[in-house]
């Protein structure tokens, strides 16, 4: 439970919390493995077949790239949860466990026999987490969902226009599954937090994919849908203007909402002079006047190259990046300094490289300890800590209850 059993690490904040995880792909997953980053013990309970993200991205096996990032830090076991036996090996797991996390669609736990009514009547002080696309109920709760999806009804992709044709972009980057990864992570702590508080009552926590993109997006993205009473004037969409600027050799980004950042750009530039603009002379006219600043300062930037800009940039205050490309992240002087990309080793598909969650406790990062597990790895070590002998694992592998590596 949440009180530090002894023998534990005490530096990671979750250390002897148990959490089953029924999640797959992203959102479920990458909440749990930043959990188990802070200590969590995290049991990843897979299908037979295994999660989709297993085929996603370079492979060693049945080790992607892509499993090990979002499963870093788990053990794994696979069970057909179709069947009763792996239904009751599931039960006996929970009744050890302070958290369980699952991304089914609505209808699916109760087809299983794991109703969330019969898990709380058992379990009184179990957190159960159920991440879906919608919500628990509604229009489109039974529909499937993944990110695209999300990004297009949450409107992501309505926020990133191609600046030529005015179309939306989906970002190739997960980014509402992620989001709803760390609305998750922050509801399962502050369940855990108020079971203490409660004496250990525990909580059913939903977390919507749909919600928690619209939270994302609500602070700037639409900022125009806020007032309702007497509304003010639209003002230009966030960021409509914002993208790279092009250099003599790559590219730029650029922020400077303070005055004193955008005249000091435009010092940088060589024009302090554009400034004192009427048309420029605050955030708001800087943002009704997008175009036509962003046609004012578009061939200054191609005087300077990246290294010229950033050195002048930095002597003058401006916030500025040089835009990566992925391979010059790993080189990145800063993000080397923060050791925020750790090396682990992987047994026998060798080193991985993964990037350590962003929060450190009293000065400590809280890098992987492990990697991401095969399929059904520790299949065998979970079911014997539940006291399951050897008779009646060879049962379940010859059933095909239970999958082992191999």
């Amino acid at each position: 439970m949440i009180g530090q059993p002894a023998g534990v690490d005490v530096m990671k904040p979750l250390a002897g919390i148990r959490i089953v995880d029924l999640s797959s792909v992203f959102a479920g997953p990458m909440a749990t493995a930043l959990l188990a980053d802070q200590g969590a013990e995290v049991i990843k309970v897979e299908s037979p077949e295994g999660d989709t993200t297993r085929a996603i991205g370079p492979a060693k096996g049945d080790l992607s790239a892509t499993f090990i990032t979002a499963n870093r830090g788990k053990r794994g076991i696979a069970l057909d949860l179709k069947s009763p036996e792996a239904r009751e090996i599931l039960l006996t797991m929970i009744a050890r466990a302070d958290v369980l996390v699952e991304n089914f669609r609505p209808g699916v736990m109760e087809r299983l026999g794991l109703a969330p009514a019969l898990l709380a009547e058992r379990f009184p002080g179990l957190i159960h987490v159920s991440v879906t696309g919608f919500g628990p109920d509604g229009p489109r709760a039974g529909d499937r969902a993944y990110d695209a999806v999300i990004q297009a009804l949450g409107s992501v992709a309505a926020s990133q226009r191609d600046y030529a044709t005015g179309a939306p972009v989906v970002l190739a980057s997960t980014v509402s599954d992620k989001v709803t990864a760390l609305t998750a992570a922050q509801a399962i702590t502050a369940a855990l937090l108020r079971r203490e508080r409660s004496g250990g009552r525990g909580a059913r926590v939903e977390v919507a994919m749909l919600d928690a993109t619209l939270a994302f997006q609500w602070p700037d993205a639409m900022y125009n849908h806020v007032f309702i009473d007497d509304a003010p004037a639209p003002f230009p969409e966030f960021g409509a203007t914002q993208r790279p600027w092009k250099t003599a050799d790559g590219h730029v980004t650029t922020m400077v909402p303070q005055p004193s950042e955008f005249r000091a750009l435009c010092t940088v530039l060589g024009h302090p002079e554009i400034a004192d603009d009427p048309r420029f002379a605050s955030l708001p006219l800087r943002y009704r006047h997008g175009k036509e600043l962003r046609a004012t300062l578009e061939p200054l930037f191609l005087q300077f190259d990246n290294a010229t800009l950033e050195a002048l940039c930095r002597q003058h205050g401006v916030p500025m990046g040089v835009i990566h490309e992925r391979p010059q992240v790993l080189t990145d002087p800063q993000v080397q300094h923060n050791a925020a990309v750790v090396t682990l080793d992987h047994g026998d598909i060798g080193r991985v490289r993964l990037a350590r969650a962003g929060a450190r406790f009293d000065g400590q990062p809280m890098a992987p300890e492990r990697g991401g597990a095969r399929l059904g790895e520790h299949g065998l070590e979970v079911l014997e800590e539940l006291g399951f002998d050897g008779a009646r694992i060879d049962a379940l592998l010859a059933s095909g209850v239970l999958k082992l590596p191999g």
